[in-house]
């Protein structure tokens, strides 16, 4: 039984070894130790459930460790994330009806970071609403801002102060009609 423990100690050691801490997917590198769900869900224009489609795609576990996957299995995910617009419905992408192509496209990682400050800035020089709205700083999307989103302090009347200011005010008042 003694000759049995080392062996397999062993071999979890060398199954230990063998994954990978860093996965290059596109320009972004994804945790290795995560599971092929979390670690999907780390890439930007990748969300749970877009990861969830990816690792169901590829036929793989999505609670499988990311970083123990065989080459050809990361390969298939590499496709299918470059690929994703193909795979899915329209509304499921984040990228509709580009501006100027017309496509239809899933940005991710740097790229969508890239299209969404050109798109921003686009707006912005056309002096669009959610142009002029994104210059100012303010929200662009129709919330409300009479309660919320206030950058400065704090909200409504201090009564305190008001009534400081009315004292003082008083005893100016009272001073200059004593002295005449």
């Amino acid at each position: 039984m003694s000759a049995e423990e080392p062996e397999q100690a062993d071999e979890e050691a060398e199954e230990e070894e063998d994954i990978r801490y860093f996965v290059r997917i596109g320009q972004t590198d994804l945790d290795g130790t995560k599971s092929v769900e979390r670690a999907l869900s780390d890439m930007n224009g990748i969300g749970r459930r877009a990861a969830r489609l990816i690792a169901e795609k590829a036929e793989i576990d999505r609670r499988e460790v990311l970083g123990t996957l065989e080459d050809d299995q990361i390969d298939t995910i590499v496709e299918l994330v470059q690929g994703y617009a193909d795979e899915v419905p329209e509304w499921l992408t984040n990228h509709q009806n580009d501006f100027f192509s017309g496509e239809t496209t899933h940005e991710v990682g740097n790229d969508l970071q890239m299209t969404r400050r050109a798109d921003i800035n686009r707006m912005q020089m056309i002096d669009s609403y959610r142009g002029v709205r994104h210059k100012r700083g303010q929200k662009v999307r129709g919330q409300r801002t009479k309660s919320t989103g206030r950058t400065e302090g704090t909200i409504g009347v201090n009564v305190e102060a008001i009534k400081e200011d009315m004292a003082e005010e008083a005893a100016a008042a009272e001073e200059e009609g004593g002295e005449e």
